[in-house]
């Protein structure tokens, strides 16, 4: 008999280091790829792999991300066992907000024991990547595991973000170090980590003892803090490889092996960038794996000339529907939807949030402009870095990044300057 599964989410993160992209959103709620948010991939991951009990924890800035789940995310209500639903942090067990992972799920316990599935798969809302998450169950069975963590290799230097695993010869957890100072590297390779995907696959009454347990205890109340470390040395914790995990239509290992925390806007960034690319490391178009959103029903793209015959085009970009673009060129970037761009601009190496419309004559280069800014005439960003950083935010490799708050500002007046 098939082995019933529920799905929590955690989706409650501030996500700081993306700041300002979430100064008014949580960072699952973060637009990405154009036309999807980063909590798009694990629901859709989630959803392919069959598992369609799903509950979304969250807690702060969380306005977007409901908007998105009710427009993009709800099945029908004649089967009982299918669902998305969003839950919001409720204080049910203290006047507090969540203090650790654990924590937030020790919160809705009530949801598992409502439910009392065989499995509860615990599973982030922070990362870009393909998985085909019915794999790992079927590992967490074969080893007859109580807790399956999702884990990767990475290169040493990587590993001080993340926690790190050490594993004996059947991928038993030996030993969990959460962001150690000193990482554990993998056996005859020196040079590589095994490292936590903050995924896991919990027997439920395994579960429900434990967060029980670590609730009345002084601790962080955490996965990869407390709970993990304590049972790999009690009860049968293992590692799942997900560089064995393999999805339909995925074709190459790189993109099998993707995997993006993108934790930073840089990171962001440069994740973004790829989507475009010939070759993508992380490929959008796999209709046998596909990534679902919410549908706005927009119109077409559409390339239009200007009134001097100069054409609309787009190059090695990313252009999603709705967006027009007039007399106006746009390279290496990725645009969101209904995004309109005005006559005589140049556009490269940027990213547009939903609803931007570009003034006519601007300059823009390694930009992320978020939704419904509207950006005046004969604007220049991204080209003399002292002054972008006196007006905008500037990461520290000079990507400028205009919020969407930005939208309620004389932006004539305040932040932008005249092509000469």
């Amino acid at each position: 008999m098939k082995k019933s599964v529920l799905a929590l989410i955690m989706a409650g993160g501030k996500g700081t280091r993306l700041y300002p992209l979430t100064k008014d959103r949580a960072k699952p709620a973060v637009p990405f790829g154009g036309k999807y948010r980063i909590i798009d991939f694990i629901l859709s991951n989630l959803v392919n792999s069959g598992i369609c009990s799903i509950y979304v924890l969250t807690q702060f800035k969380s306005q977007s991300l409901v908007e998105h789940l009710e427009n993009g995310w709800q099945f029908g209500s004649l089967l009982r066992n299918q669902f998305i639903t969003l839950v919001p942090a409720q204080m049910r067990v203290g006047e507090s907000w969540y203090k650790g992972t654990a924590d937030s799920i020790y919160q809705n316990i009530h949801l598992i024991e409502r439910a009392m599935p065989d499995y509860v798969a615990i599973f982030g809302a922070d990362h870009i990547y393909r998985m085909d998450v019915s794999q790992m169950i079927t590992f967490h069975e074969k080893k007859n595991a109580d807790a399956t963590v999702s884990a990767l290799c990475i290169d040493k230097e990587e590993s001080y973000k993340f926690g790190c695993l050490e594993i004996d010869e059947d991928w038993k957890v030996k030993q969990f170090y959460e962001k150690p100072k000193v990482p554990v590297t993998i056996p005859n390779d020196p040079g590589k980590c095994l490292v936590s995907m903050g995924n896991y696959i919990f027997n439920t009454e395994v579960l429900l003892e434990e967060l029980k347990s670590d609730a009345v205890m002084n601790t962080d109340h955490d996965f990869g803090r407390t709970i993990l470390p304590d049972i790999c040395h009690r009860m049968k914790v293992f590692a799942y490889d997900f560089g064995l995990n393999r999805v339909p239509g995925s074709v190459t290992q790189e993109e099998r092996d993707y995997w993006k925390d993108v934790g930073d806007i840089d990171d962001f960034f440069e994740a973004n960038m790829d989507l475009k690319s010939i070759s993508p490391n992380f490929n959008l178009y796999n209709d046998q794996w596909p990534l679902r959103t919410a549908e706005l029903s927009s119109p077409p793209v559409k390339f239009a000339f200007n009134d001097d015959g100069r054409r609309g085009m787009a190059v090695d970009s990313i252009i999603s529907e709705g967006t027009i673009l007039s007399g106006s060129k746009v390279y290496d970037s990725v645009l969101g939807r209904n995004i309109k761009v005005n006559s005589y601009c140049d556009i490269s190496d940027s990213i547009l949030f939903d609803k931007v419309e570009i003034g006519r004559g601007c300059k823009i280069r390694r930009a992320i402009i978020d939704k419904h800014v509207k950006i005046p005439a004969n604007t220049v960003i991204g080209y003399d870095q002292e002054k972008d950083k006196q007006l905008y935010h500037v990461t520290r490799s000079g990507i400028v990044v205009i919020p969407r708050k930005e939208q309620s500002l004389n932006l004539n007046n305040i932040w932008h300057h005249k092509l000469k």
